[in-house]
């Protein structure tokens, strides 16, 4: 029997590239108020803003353009131009329309997984956004499970492991973020694979954390995975 019974995979920034489009439009945006005020605080107040929306909108496009709505009206004081509202509600628009662009390595990763391994992707954010993607991907079939959530976190994990009867020490997550796809998962005793993006959304950036400190595993790109699976099921044979 296989070590792990179940390997799940984030999507975003782990199997293709999500954040550095925020990142484009994001720099659009500061342009486009820069008709009205100093760009400077621009970055800082939509911060600010988007994780005071997480509470009420969740994760997605459609939170991200309420946030850029109402960081323009709050530091414009109210005077945006409507045509200006228009503009952000079409980089929304754009965002939707934009291709999915894969990761180095991950079609054939996770085909390579997909033959000995049951594989799951569990994805956080607004429903039409992850399930267009998954479905713009290619890789939905080589995925037994899906599972697109509001929030990762211990519980959430927990709650997925009792619904497939799987015990933690035969799971393994792999993801780009520590905050959502690493930490809470050796917090409840299962094994995680961190392979850090380029780029970071800041709300997923933890401070203060050791990146050393030996309880998951961390490599610089996906490609690397099928032979650190071997070598751990090899490892644990071994040892019998």
């Amino acid at each position: 029997m296989p070590m792990f019974h179940l390997i799940a995979f984030d999507a975003d920034d782990t199997l293709w590239d999500n954040e550095s489009l925020y990142v484009r439009i994001q720099d659009e945006f500061r342009q486009l108020l820069s008709s009205y005020l100093d760009p400077e605080p621009v970055q800082q107040v939509l911060d600010e803003i988007e994780q005071r929306n997480l509470h009420y909108f969740g994760y997605g496009i459609k939170s991200f353009a309420l946030s850029m709505i109402e960081t323009a009206i709050e530091l414009t004081d109210g005077r945006i131009r409507g045509t200006d509202i228009r503009t952000i509600i079409g980089f929304a628009k754009r965002m939707k329309e934009t291709p999915v662009q894969l990761l180095d390595h991950a079609a054939d990763t996770i085909a390579l997984l997909a033959r000995s391994y049951e594989l799951m992707l569990i994805t956080k954010g607004d429903l039409l956004d992850q399930e267009a993607k998954i479905a713009g991907s290619g890789l939905a079939d080589s995925f037994k499970y899906v599972e697109i959530v509001s929030e990762k976190d211990k519980q959430t994990y927990e709650t997925l492991l009792a619904r497939y009867a799987i015990i933690p020490e035969h799971f393994l997550m792999v993801g780009n973020s520590l905050r959502s796809d690493v930490l809470p998962v050796v917090a409840m005793g299962a094994q995680a694979v961190y392979i850090p993006h380029h780029t970071t959304w800041v709300h997923e950036i933890v401070q203060d954390h050791d990146e050393e400190d030996g309880s998951y595993f961390r490599l610089d790109h996906i490609g690397m995975l099928p032979a650190l699976v071997e070598e751990l099921t090899s490892d644990r044979l071994a040892s019998k």
